[in-house]
């Protein structure tokens, strides 16, 4: 399982967001150049992530983006899910019906355990406490 690139480059741009000081906007040439990611890639990221309501965006010399909500109300998840939509490991954890061996099936029960595990760690982890983890390994 591996979440998409796109996903990546979102949560490295929202991270980026993140360690802004309040009030201030970041252009996202600044955002692409710094976070190695492709500004056409960019464009659409950020687009999706202000319909999902995680960022602002202004145009003009005053312009940028800026996160729309405190850090620490933005969880990964809510990147994720703006990205990729709902997260599954695997189709039966979203429709049982789609297996034939549906709820009876023991493997079914662990891919479900393991979806709600890893959306609560997600969920759980907010931008926030990635800005002090990395204040952390930098001493």
């Amino acid at each position: 399982m591996q979440i998409t690139r796109q996903a990546d480059y979102a949560l490295r741009a929202m991270l980026y967001l993140a360690r802004l000081d309040e009030g201030e906007r970041a252009a996202t040439s600044r955002i692409a150049e710094n976070q190695e990611i492709p500004p056409s890639f960019l464009a659409k990221i950020i687009s999706q992530l202000s319909i999902a309501g995680l960022i602002h965006t202004s145009r003009g010399a005053r312009g940028g983006v800026a996160l729309a909500k405190d850090p620490e109300d933005i969880s990964l998840l809510d990147v994720v899910e703006a990205i990729d939509g709902p997260f599954h490991l695997n189709e039966c954890t979203h429709d049982p019906d789609v297996c034939s061996f549906g709820n009876n099936c023991p493997i079914h029960e662990v891919w479900c355990q393991a979806k709600a595990e890893l959306v609560e760690k997600l969920r759980a982890s907010t931008f926030d406490q990635l800005i002090e983890r990395e204040k952390e390994l930098r001493q």
